[in-house]
């Protein structure tokens, strides 16, 4: 496939839209967008891959001792801000990272997912597309621009306006990422007070999880307009649903859906069944990264929504893995585990190199659940071959260490430096006295 975008179509767009400035965008270890500005002037350079930044200083990169790292923007990622002042507006490349030899960097996230699709089309298919569902909260600012506990609704799933206060500043984020190039589906309040969903269309796995950082990026500086601080953290407050991130998942051979076949009784091809059944092996071992904080294991608890068990079924929403209802070209696999806070590159490895494992063994799918598994008890689970999902961060990491395939899916850089990263900040959670400790025990004892 080519580039969307030429050079010439860049400097065009550029002048057009009176763009002043350029930011070359990446992502970190941890999924934070990190940027270097430069000033038009500098976009040949930028464009000649030129740009060196210092690696040492973001987090998982590299050491001090070897610290300059090139940007390599992506010509296809090239968008223009709506959102920037009209006296000198600012585009965006998302890059990749390289060193100075000319070589991709192994701790580029970006460069990781590819590495992963290339395995995928080793074994043969087209492509690996990808939908998501990333959910927020949305809670207002104090005077002095900080955010407070204090939700700028009380709405509910599907509420609307005066309830849902939250409505314009929703409707204000849809026009500009409408003006950005995305298709939005639909845009609603959630469950939870507070909480919101915009949905936009499934594109390619790399694309896709640019479009993934871009709607973070595009949410919060939205919000903020509106007075409120956006946040994709899994569960901010207790007692009501946590922020997911439904993985919507299906592989592509030859431009047909590799997991659909309308002679089968469920429509399911055997390259669907297989990648189930590689998802349910490696589930357990794979939550570390796609619910990679501390609180990503408050919402993983029985009463709000979010899958605890590793089951599938075509048929309810208590398991981890759901078939919506769709077949023919929109058939795929719905994996509701993952919360926004994951690095979408490196949860899309994970979840990609799981179930092309069942598919490259001829792995064979469990049993489907089809009852409402929050409901049964730890016996009747077991009777149905339904493990739990750890239940804690640093339970996962232990698992994540075990796995072969997870650990070969981020590459020896990035698991080494996302291990590291995780059991420090286990260890700080662990070692530190939490309000709820002091209400429970100061009076007592």
């Amino acid at each position: 496939m080519g580039s969307k975008f030429t050079r010439e179509d860049i400097y065009k767009r550029m002048e057009e839209e009176n763009v002043k400035f350029i930011r070359l965008q990446f992502t970190d270890l941890l999924g934070t967008i990190k940027n270097v500005e430069i000033p038009y002037s500098q976009l040949d350079k930028a464009l000649n891959n030129q740009m060196m930044f210092d690696g040492s200083s973001i987090e998982g990169f590299v050491r001090i001792e070897e610290s300059d790292m090139l940007l390599y923007p992506d010509l296809d990622t090239f968008v223009v801000f709506p959102w920037t002042s009209e006296k000198g507006k600012v585009a965006r490349f998302i890059c990749d990272i390289y060193n100075p030899d000319g070589t991709p960097f192994e701790g580029c996230p970006r460069y990781n997912l590819k590495r992963n699709l290339k395995k995928m089309e080793e074994l043969g298919f087209s492509a690996f597309n990808l939908g998501t569902e990333p959910e927020f909260f949305l809670f207002k600012l104090d005077e002095k621009g900080e955010p407070t506990m204090e939700l700028n609704d009380r709405g509910g799933y599907f509420d609307l306006a005066p309830t849902d206060l939250g409505e314009n500043c929703r409707r204000d984020i849809v026009l500009e990422l409408e003006e950005m190039g995305f298709e939005i589906e639909a845009s609603h309040h959630e469950v939870a007070p507070g909480q919101h969903e915009i949905d936009f269309k499934y594109a390619d796995a790399l694309r896709h999880c640019d479009d993934i950082q871009t709607f973070k990026l595009a949410v919060k500086t939205i919000a903020r307009k509106h007075g409120l601080h956006a946040t994709f953290m899994p569960k901010p407050l207790f007692g009501v649903n946590g922020s997911g991130m439904h993985c919507n998942m299906s592989l592509f051979k030859d431009g047909t859906n590799a997991f659909f076949d309308e002679k089968s009784e469920e429509q399911l091809s055997e390259t669907a069944y297989q990648f189930i059944a590689g998802v349910v092996k490696h589930a357990t071992n794979f939550t570390a990264v796609t619910n990679p904080t501390v609180n990503s294991y408050k919402r993983l608890v029985p009463g709000y929504e979010a899958p605890c068990y590793v089951a599938w079924s075509g048929k309810n929403r208590s398991p981890l893995i759901r078939i919506p209802a769709s077949r023919g070209m929109s058939t795929r696999i719905e994996v509701r585990s993952p919360d926004p806070a994951a690095n979408p590159y490196l949860a899309m490895s994970v979840l990609l190199a799981a179930g092309l494992d069942g598919v490259e063994n001829k792995l064979t799918a469990p049993t489907p659940v089809d009852r409402n598994i929050y409901v049964m008890d730890k016996q009747e689970r077991l009777a149905h071959g339904v493990q739990d999902l750890p239940a804690t961060l640093i339970e996962a990491i232990e698992l994540l260490k075990q796995d072969e395939i997870m650990v070969k899916a981020l590459g020896e850089h990035l698991f080494e430096h996302f291990v590291e990263s995780k059991e420090i900040e286990w260890d700080m959670f662990r070692t530190q006295v939490h309000p709820w400790e002091r209400e429970q025990y100061l009076s007592t004892y």
